[in-house]
């Protein structure tokens, strides 16, 4: 948006040159004191969790890349995969178990692949959920949607998912989730033995 004087102005700015006027936003009341407040504080926030979602180099986290490597960072809610070669890098947003309580970190692999996959939930799960069906076959309805890699550690998971609003926020049971799409390029590049960390 360009001001009055051909500079340019972002939303903060003009929130804030608002409410110092008096003028009505139209998605905010008028000026209380608290919008320009508010509004920083949102920013705040989302500067803090975009800059975490960048790319990484693996020598940090892993001795090699040897069957590849993944590494699921659990704060920033991001999947990075490097090919054993190191000629393909990608880099992918994820949703992470809803508490800490269900979060493991840790080093796992990849110990199955398995394209169309079923679900049942483990028994904590329907401990905790009890009207939850005990089996869900392929298909639309899965939670594991069209791809899932079976890690060493017993029901978890790294999994694609129909319900995209998880993504990026803290909604799983334990597993990480992959938009299809994403999920379906990743069980492409891995196979039985890449090496996956959680942190």
């Amino acid at each position: 948006m360009t001001g009055e004087n051909g500079f340019r102005m972002n939303r903060r700015k003009f929130i804030a040159a608002t409410a110092a006027a008096g003028v009505a936003t139209p998605s905010l009341a008028q000026d209380t004191g608290e919008t320009v407040e508010i509004e920083e504080e949102i920013s705040e926030v989302v500067r803090r969790n975009a800059s975490s979602f960048r790319s990484l180099n693996w020598e940090p986290y892993f001795n090699n890349t040897r069957n590849g490597a993944i590494l699921v960072d659990v704060n920033s809610r991001a999947l990075h995969y490097w090919s054993e070669d190191l000629s393909v890098y990608k880099l992918y947003p994820t949703s992470v178990p809803l508490t800490e309580e269900l979060t493991r970190r840790g080093r796992t692999k990849v110990v199955q692949k398995v394209d169309g996959p079923s679900w049942r939930p483990t028994p904590s799960m329907l401990k905790r959920n009890p009207e939850w069906p005990e089996y869900i076959g392929p298909g639309p309805d899965n939670p594991l949607g069209t791809h899932a890699l079976y890690l060493s550690w017993t029901y978890y998971r790294i999994h694609g998912t129909h319900d995209t609003r998880k993504i990026g926020r803290r909604s799983s049971n334990g597993c990480i989730g992959l938009y299809n799409e994403h999920i379906s390029q990743l069980f492409a590049l891995t196979k039985v033995g890449t090496q996956v960390l959680l942190i």
